[in-house]
């Protein structure tokens, strides 16, 4: 949006400044250059109410609908409305939910944005806390300063009244966990149509009455998730090619961005972001790549924007025009964005200086935030004390997937009282992350005590070597209840009951947390983005391109070990040395960036040669001897 010089609010001098100013007022709205990506089921189910309204934009996950109906419960009487539940009776009643919550969130955010709007440019109002958030390189920024330095009057008050005019709220998108999709069926027993998890959850956003907004994809391809897209007009492009409703795609790599993007272009749907994660720099489940390090996919990523924009447009316009729709002459833009590990104002500025990079994704540090994530107090209490060695790749999730883990938690504490009386597993009330057919029939999930019971007995009555036995019942014990464990902390603290006899929490954290241990307010964690304000007291902190790529020798060298017994076969060496060689050429890659643009400091090519010495060393032990050694 432009400015408008025929504005009714400007008197004739407020115009005069405007024309006489306008390399200050042609300018976009204001936005932030980050993000607050989703955390967990519950931790950021409310961000849009706590941040939207100064700009920032943050991630809902809608896939839990108790979790959602209970936040409704919650936020009606604080909107001062009525509260009327949408009971598993009623019909669609899960996207019912999530349709009406995103409604009343977006319904209190307007509110919000118009009381904001109205306030008086003063110290303490929220109005001056939007603009002094804003990066310094901001226009709108620029001229808040200005204006704070202009004597009362026309000039002042013109640039006030444009000021107002630049304050939107932040972009409140949704994360839909395409892996969560287990089909529903009636009390017949008759299966839901277009009523999975996921399906539903779709369902229940693309009705919502959010605009300029985005559902993120995340976990993979979904066929039966994507093809449903099709029914769903919520998501073309109007004539002008504006969309109301955006795709975000989150993938790990530029082979997934490709594959996916042209699956839906094929259908006619256009995937307007592609939000890059580091496979195991980051909080939550880890999807990790085969050694493809984050520097180096994002260099392709900007190596082959414009031919991927060619690539997926060229479909997309076929499939618009064989269903009968006017045709673009141009692409839709494509944004790139990144998250993962992000610590400090100079990284955040390299992802947009050395990428173009949109947006960057600050998960981690959030949790310490109360004015933006919704943790409870004792959760809240182990993040600040968390050190590296809290926070572990384990095989706690039901889903297979290695999945960063907090120790010490209630949800921790809880599964292990209940292996010590004998009862092990979780009830398994929501059932999201239901899989395993091994024993029954129907899907059950490996979490629960269901299953547990099953296979434990199964191990005990096979003829196993006792360590074997005990190691296998191990693996079975580590899988925890993620439903529950992820939603409680929003209903623990704001005291509305999710489930009266379950309220442990699990959190998942990056290893970024252990270089963060203060509690800040919004305020003060945006000063730290943006190069303001430090709020790391360590000295020791590593980049985080070499954080990811410790991590991955970590993850090497685990894996190796397991599969000690059959590192010589053609598959498993070939699987393995590619790996190798995928890492030994980004450490290649990284110390010509450092080079180039004088990444890091010492440090930085000494954690290199050490990630590299180790990889030999691996390559030695294991006789993995199928890659290029420099």
């Amino acid at each position: 949006m432009r400015a408008c010089l025929k504005d009714p609010v400007y008197n004739n001098k407020d115009r005069q400044f405007i024309e006489e100013n306008r390399q200050f007022y042609m300018y976009p709205n204001p936005h932030h250059k980050f993000h607050i990506p989703v955390m967990g089921l519950a931790f950021t189910i409310d961000s849009p109410v706590k941040v939207a309204r100064f700009g920032i934009a943050s991630v809902v996950s809608i896939i839990e609908d108790r979790l959602i109906e209970t936040m409704r419960s919650y936020y009606y009487p604080f909107a001062n409305l009525p509260f009327v539940p949408i009971t598993t009776k009623e019909k669609d009643y899960r996207s019912k939910r999530i349709t009406d919550y995103l409604n009343l969130v977006n319904h209190i955010v307007n509110l919000q944005i118009q009381k904001l709007k109205n306030e008086v440019f003063e110290a303490g109002s929220e109005i001056m806390k939007y603009f002094e958030m804003l990066p310094d390189d901001n226009k709108a920024k620029q001229l808040y300063r200005r204006m704070m330095h202009t004597e009362s009057g026309p000039e002042k008050e013109g640039m006030e009244n444009w000021l107002r005019s630049q304050v939107i709220p932040g972009s409140i998108d949704v994360n839909i966990m395409t892996k969560l999709d287990k089909n529903n069926f009636d009390k017949a027993g008759v299966l839901v149509e277009d009523g999975s998890d996921a399906v539903s959850a779709l369902k229940g956003y693309a009705d919502s009455d959010l605009s300029n907004s985005s559902v993120v994809f995340s976990a993979g391809m979904n066929p039966r998730l994507y093809n449903f897209l099709e029914k769903c007009d919520q998501f073309d492009a109007d004539d002008n090619g504006c969309f109301h409703k955006k795709i975000i795609i989150k993938v790990s790599d530029y082979r997934s961005a490709l594959i996916q993007g042209k699956y839906l272009a094929k259908k006619g749907i256009w995937v307007s972001e592609f939000r890059i994660e580091s496979g195991l720099n980051c909080g939550g489940h880890a999807f990790a790549t085969e050694g493809y390090l984050l520097g180096p996919i994002l260099e392709e990523f900007k190596a082959k924007k414009e031919e991927l924009t060619a690539t997926l447009f060229g479909l997309y316009n076929a499939a618009v025009q064989l269903k009968g729709r006017n045709g673009f002459n141009q692409p839709h833009p494509i944004s790139i964005s990144v998250q993962g590990g992000i610590g400090t104002a100079e990284e955040d500025a390299l992802l947009h200086d050395c990428y173009g990079v949109a947006s960057t994704g600050w998960g981690t540090p959030f949790l310490l935030v109360p004015e933006a994530t919704t943790v409870d107090e004792a959760t809240l209490a182990l993040l600040r004390k968390a050190k590296k060695e809290d926070i572990a790749l384990s095989n706690h999730s039901p889903l297979g997937v290695p999945f960063h883990y907090l120790k010490g938690t209630s949800g921790a504490q809880e599964k292990l009282e209940r292996i010590e009386k004998g009862i092990p597993g979780s009830p398994c009330t929501e059932k999201h992350l239901v899989s395993d057919t091994e024993f029954t029939k129907e899907p059950i999930c490996t979490a629960s005590a269901k299953y547990q019971k099953l296979k434990i007995a199964q191990l005990q009555s096979l003829q196993l070597p006792e360590p074997e036995r005990q190691e296998q019942i191990k693996k079975v014990l580590d899988k925890e209840c993620l439903c529950i464990g992820l939603s409680n902390a929003a209903p623990l603290q704001y005291k509305t009951p999710f489930l009266k006899q379950l309220t442990a929490v699990t959190i998942c954290p990056g290893p970024n947390i252990a270089y963060f241990s203060d509690v800040v307010s919004l305020q003060t964690m945006t000063e730290h983005i943006y190069g303001r304000a430090n709020i790391i007291a360590v000295t020791n902190r590593p980049h985080m391109f070499i954080a990811e790529l410790l991590l991955y020798v970590s993850y090497l060298k685990k894996h190796l070990e397991e599969d000690a017994g059959t590192i010589q076969s053609p598959k498993v060496k070939k699987y393995y040395s590619g790996f190798c060689q995928n890492l030994i050429n980004g450490i290649a890659y990284y110390r010509g960036l450092q080079q180039s643009i004088g990444l890091g400091k010492q440090n930085f090519n000494e954690a290199l040669c050490a990630a590299e010495n180790e990889i030999y060393a691996m390559n030695e032990q294991f006789s993995i001897t199928d890659f290029s050694i420099t």
